[in-house]
């Protein structure tokens, strides 16, 4: 019944995108004088959303470098995920590995038996089996889940919309005739950019949740994700340049790369014996003092992942 109410808030985004694209593209004909019909431009969003899911995993492979490795080079990695996928009940997923100099895993993928789980070195040097396994078991859980192919391409939609805006943007600036048009074909580009991202922003929020969910009911230890995301949190330290250039793919990690050095704070505190994880008790004392101020509840709107804390304390329950 959880996995059900998921994929229809998923499905409900998808439909929210569809439309907005349609009204968007609706304005531009509008503005422009294209004598266009509705039903073309429903088709021509429908077309977008459609090559974005088409595309997509090639679009995540490029981008964070994948290699894909076979059990003889990763037999350990290779074990838990079959043991994962077996217990979830999915197709084995291939698995690969990405050099970027972050600890992070991630799913994608257009089906179940298209998916593909990766990991980063960072991330298998930094956590121990039970952390590992517990991270692993939260990517496959997105898989079960099938949002994997739903946030993919969502994505797509607010990079659209902020190549409209930039594009009409700049085309107001170099013409006389029609400039009104194109700036304010402009305007409504940059505020559909907004909503959309914000809705992209939402939708992997809820995911989040139902996989770390996920992850604790193929784990049975719901405390090693919880110290696995602090070690993550505790270990990410990315260059501005590199933060800059992972922007538009922060949905592809295991937390919000931009938050970790707020959210470490709050998270050292729980560690009481300073031993670098959390066990059970700590995870439990954490979840009982836990208070997110009202600046962070805003800020997490903002986010690609719940804050850290929150999820840490829905974990303990």
């Amino acid at each position: 019944m959880r996995t059900i109410w998921l994929r229809m808030r998923m499905m409900f985004c998808v439909a929210v995108m569809c439309a907005v694209l349609f009204a968007l593209f609706s304005v531009i004909g509008l503005l422009t004088g294209v004598g266009a019909t509705p039903i073309f431009y429903a088709i021509l969003a429908l077309v977008i959303v459609g090559f974005q899911f088409m595309i997509g995993p090639k679009m995540v492979e490029r981008f964070m470098n994948v290699r894909y490795v076979s059990p003889s080079e990763q037999p350990r990695l290779h074990a838990i995920i079959d043991d994962l996928a077996t217990k979830a009940k999915i197709p084995k997923p291939k698995v690969g590995i990405s050099p970027i100099p972050i600890p992070n895993a991630f799913a994608f993928g257009k089906t179940k038996r298209d998916a593909r789980v990766c990991v980063t070195k960072e991330l298998m040097s930094r956590l121990n089996e039970d952390e590992l396994r517990a991270v692993l078991a939260h990517e496959l859980s997105h898989i079960r889940h099938r949002d994997v192919v739903v946030i993919t391409t969502l994505s797509v939609v607010p990079m659209i919309c902020y190549f409209v805006f930039y594009s009409f943007l700049f085309s107001s600036m170099g013409r006389r005739r029609g400039a009104s048009a194109a700036m304010a074909i402009a305007l409504v580009a940059f505020v559909v950019y907004l909503i959309t991202n914000l809705l992209v922003l939402y939708a992997s929020r809820i995911r989040e949740y139902y996989a770390d969910r996920g992850s604790a009911e193929l784990t049975g230890k719901p405390y090693t994700l919880a110290s696995a995301l602090y070690k993550i949190v505790c270990s990410t330290r990315i260059d501005k340049e590199i933060l800059k250039s992972i922007e538009g793919m922060k949905a592809f990690f295991a937390t919000d790369p931009s938050k970790a050095r707020k959210e470490v704070t709050e998270l050292r505190k729980a560690d009481l014996d300073m031993d670098g994880h959390l066990d059970a008790y700590e995870v439990e004392v954490l979840a009982k003092g836990a208070k997110i101020s009202t600046i962070d509840g805003i800020m997490e709107l903002f986010s690609t992942h719940p804050n850290v804390v929150k999820r840490i304390s829905r974990l303990s329950s």
